[in-house]
């Protein structure tokens, strides 16, 4: 059983919509994907392209992808990658491919010279918590995620 992981590439969009997709539904907010393959191809190969997309095959099939994109720590001095999304099909868990995903992700982290990897795992997923948990990550919890979005952006971008 042989596993490989590549940059994707522009003609990989289709892939990547799915995956994405596919995750929606697994976190029950299909209803919040306004993704399209023109979006993404805009804002992952155009010319500012702002998140990058590592691609997971197990035995010649597509198994899952991970996005993530770079951050800054002003405590550290240093980048850092954030880890938007990982995602593996059903019939490929259990295999080691989410694990292999995250270690590829720390190796590149430390190339490109980064103080961190760091994600979000909603909490109802308790499967997510634990594998998280035994490759030695540490929950942040006294720190709330806060978000604005659609009309609330707006109005605030319009405040002076």
């Amino acid at each position: 059983m042989k596993s490989s992981i590549q940059f994707a590439q522009e003609n990989d969009v289709p892939s990547i919509l799915q995956f994405i997709q596919k995750l929606a539904e697994f976190e029950k907010l299909e209803l919040e994907v306004e993704a399209t393959e023109e979006k993404l191809r805009e804002t992952l190969f155009g010319e500012s392209s702002s998140a990058e997309v590592i691609l997971i095959d197990y035995n010649g099939q597509r198994a899952g992808f991970a996005l993530f994109f770079h951050n800054y720590s002003t405590f550290l001095a240093k980048p850092g990658i954030y880890l938007e999304d990982l995602f593996i099909l059903p019939e490929f868990r259990s295999l080691g491919l989410g694990r292999k995903l995250l270690s590829f992700l720390a190796r590149l982290a430390l190339e490109r010279n980064c103080g961190r990897l760091e994600w979000s795992v909603l909490n109802w997923n308790q499967r997510a918590i634990d594998f998280y948990l035994s490759l030695g990550s540490k929950p942040q919890s006294e720190w709330t995620v806060h978000r604005i979005t659609g009309q609330n952006l707006v109005n605030l971008a319009n405040k002076n």
